[in-house]
């Protein structure tokens, strides 16, 4: 009787996912292939290999990995995290379609839903995600999809999505979840009920700050639609964005683990701190959804936020003293970052769009690298002085 076979750890599989076995005189790391096109077989077009349609040696091999951390079927990397929101959406939209989403997601997503959707004839409603029954208050005949962003950028809100699955699951509708805060370490959605799952690899799943590049992952079928979309709309990521993407997937889960216990310790010396009138991190035990985030999932993560006393005054001072921490947008990677989202990801919003989910002005939006925890606070306490 033989042996069931025993899966390897997520750890392995962010390393050896997707490859083919080992023979002697095979290279230990996978080489870039930097080609667009590949010799074709005359007579026949099955076989044709071509980057925009995302089976190229570099792109197969990587995919399959994806797919393997999410628990998911199959997946699909494109070129931007907004290029496989826009193509997993239409994958599943038409006209005359009604999505919900969430209120509380990333202002390009914002804008994407609520400008460009409109305009190609899907009716989009956002819903307050902490409205009790909210979702099927809202439903429609016509609704096709559910959307929703957790942990939500950048409020650091944990959404539970075990209501809204079996929500999905009753009434048949696709149930979509951007899990880029998260990362497969911490988070990963098909586990909880999702259909769909969204990142922008260009932040945990790269995790160097060097690559833009997106991923979807579902069932095969799925995929193969969103794979038609990504053809046609010109989403195919360069081999050398997938070589990169590949690389840095190597050591993504050893990153995030490191970036988790930095985060927990900073935002637990940031409660302390007489200049910060609040913290925003799901770690803490007052946060509103500690007990949601425990549930779902396996680290708090690296993103972190606060709100200065002084509000936006006081928080031109502060960006202007960090010496360590860099004033730039995106997240993820190993360096960390600070931004304001009034003048990035959420600039498109007003003040008091912003203020009704929750990002006042002066709200600060942290993500925390792997360098020494200890350096990381002396940079805020200097700056905090």
């Amino acid at each position: 009787m033989s042996k069931k076979k025993v899966a390897h750890g997520f750890a392995t599989i962010a390393i050896h996912g997707g490859a083919d076995p080992h023979q002697p005189g095979d290279p230990v790391a996978p080489p870039l292939i930097q080609s667009v096109n590949y010799i074709q077989e005359i007579g026949t077009a099955a076989g044709l290999k071509y980057s925009r349609y995302g089976n190229t040696p570099n792109a197969e091999r990587l995919q399959k990995r994806l797919a393997m951390l999410e628990g998911s079927e199959a997946s699909l990397v494109l070129s931007s995290g907004m290029g496989a929101t826009a193509c997993a959406m239409l994958a599943l939209l038409r006209p005359g379609d009604h999505l919900l989403a969430s209120a509380y997601i990333y202002g390009g997503t914002h804008r994407l839903f609520t400008e460009e959707f409109v305009r190609h004839g899907i009716d989009v409603t956002l819903v307050d995600p902490l409205e009790p029954r909210a979702w099927r208050k809202r439903l429609r005949k016509e609704t096709r999809v559910i959307f929703v962003e957790s942990p939500v950028n950048p409020t650091c809100r944990v959404l539970d999505l075990r209501p809204i699955s079996y929500l999905t699951k009753e009434i048949g509708l696709a149930l979509v979840v951007d899990s880029t805060f998260a990362s497969p370490v911490n988070f990963r959605p098909i586990e909880h009920g999702a259909d769909v799952v969204i990142h922008s690899a260009t932040k945990f799943l790269n995790g160097h700050h060097d690559v833009l590049s997106g991923v979807v992952c579902g069932t095969e079928p799925y995929i193969q639609e969103v794979l038609n979309k990504m053809m046609v709309w010109g989403q195919a990521p360069d081999p050398f964005a997938m070589w990169l993407l590949e690389r840095g997937l190597k050591t993504l889960d050893v990153r995030v683990r490191r970036q988790n216990d930095n985060t927990t310790r900073i935002a637990h010396w940031c409660v302390e701190r007489k200049e910060i009138r609040k913290v925003h991190f799901p770690g803490l035990p007052e946060h509103p959804d500690h007990e949601i985030a425990r549930a779902m999932l396996d680290g708090f993560g690296s993103m972190l936020a606060i709100e200065l006393v002084g509000g936006g005054k006081a928080t031109d001072k502060f960006l202007r003293k960090l010496k360590l921490i860099q004033h730039a947008a995106s997240l993820g990677g190993v360096d960390s970052l600070i931004c304001e989202p009034r003048y990035t990801s959420h600039a498109a919003m007003s003040s008091d769009e912003r203020a009704r989910i929750g990002i006042p002005d002066g709200f600060l939006r942290l993500s925390i690298g792997i360098e020494d925890a200890d350096d990381i606070i002396a940079d805020i306490e200097q700056a905090l002085k």
